[in-house]
């Protein structure tokens, strides 16, 4: 998993280390949702939460290949978890940082390994470029980023490939086999406040913990009231590995806009005929990516809250 721990990632971890069918090979941080420091702090802190065992943890990016970083505090909070309080952990980072991380355990699996991409794709982009020879070792590579319709950074565009636009660009031409989950299945996956406020009230530590990060409420701007969503967010991503029939995915060319006013979108074609940029030689080739555009949610909050539950 490459994340940037905010509340989201945090759910999203919890739920990789419940799945039986889901082997944690490793977690890199990059800076986003919070700086890079934090994240790998979150990330420490998530795993004692979760149970989880020796999972290595990696730092990476401190901010973008080209821009500077702007963090997501206004959604996440000031320390990306929206303010809950944690334990100190003993846990502590490899040695190693993301790139060497990613190769090394990339190099070493016996089989193909998929990786969810949570956050920006700098740790990735970094990988593909500097070791672009362990692309043969990436079976796919899911990522929660993007969007066919609407975005939340911008009008257009999506906070993980607007933060990075450059590295999600380099991982839709690497050849890799490509899994967007977007905004358009992101923002439907909502747990009902009263099977939040049940895990709040548990006795068991990790459903406090996962009770409180549905909880978080999301800062709508100054003057304004923050409001409850119950989102599962990037969790719904690794519900997608797991159960990928919950979704309607078409498989349609995607690329990143990289400049003016929708630097970040993820143009997605979805024309049943070709244009007048075909026919007219002026359609840059791009790749083919497999775009979740429906999911039943109910199904996932179910299966969230059900793998979860395996937790202490």
């Amino acid at each position: 998993m490459d994340v940037d721990t905010g509340v989201d990632d945090a759910l999203a971890i919890m739920f990789a280390v419940a799945h039986p069918e889901v082997n944690l090979l490793g977690i890199s941080c990059v800076a986003g949702n919070a700086a890079l420091p934090q994240v790998v702090l979150n990330t420490l802190k998530i795993l004692d939460a979760a149970g989880a065992g020796d999972i290595p943890v990696a730092a990476g990016a401190v901010r973008p290949l080209i821009a500077p970083a702007r963090d997501a505090s206004h959604v996440h909070g000031a320390d990306g978890l929206g303010g809950i309080v944690l334990p100190e952990t003993n846990r502590r980072p490899v040695g190693q940082g993301a790139v060497g991380m990613l190769r090394d355990r990339l190099v070493a699996s016996s089989g193909p390994v998929t990786i969810i991409a949570l956050a920006p794709q700098t740790n990735l982009a970094l990988l593909l470029r500097t070791h672009p020879e362990v692309a043969a070792k990436v079976e796919r590579i899911l990522s929660m980023g993007g969007s066919a319709s609407v975005g939340n950074a911008t009008p257009t565009a999506e906070f993980n490939v607007w933060h990075d636009p450059e590295a999600a660009a380099i991982v839709l031409d690497s050849g890799i086999p490509t899994f967007m989950y977007g905004l358009d299945v992101f923002n439907h996956v909502a747990v009902a406040r009263e099977q939040t406020e049940a895990l709040q009230a548990s006795s068991r530590r990790a459903q406090k913990v996962a009770g409180a990060l549905l909880a978080h409420r999301i800062g709508m701007g100054p003057g304004r009231e923050p409001v409850y969503t119950g989102l599962i967010g990037d969790a719904g991503a690794v519900c997608a590995l797991v159960d990928p029939d919950a979704l309607r995915v078409e498989r349609l060319p995607v690329f990143v806009e990289l400049a003016g006013a929708s630097r970040g979108q993820t143009v997605v074609d979805r024309r049943q005929f070709p244009g007048e940029d075909r026919m007219h030689g002026l359609h840059s080739a791009v790749g083919l990516t497999d775009v979740a555009l429906e999911v039943d949610a109910q199904r996932y909050v179910d299966f969230y809250l059900a793998t979860i539950a395996q937790l202490d």
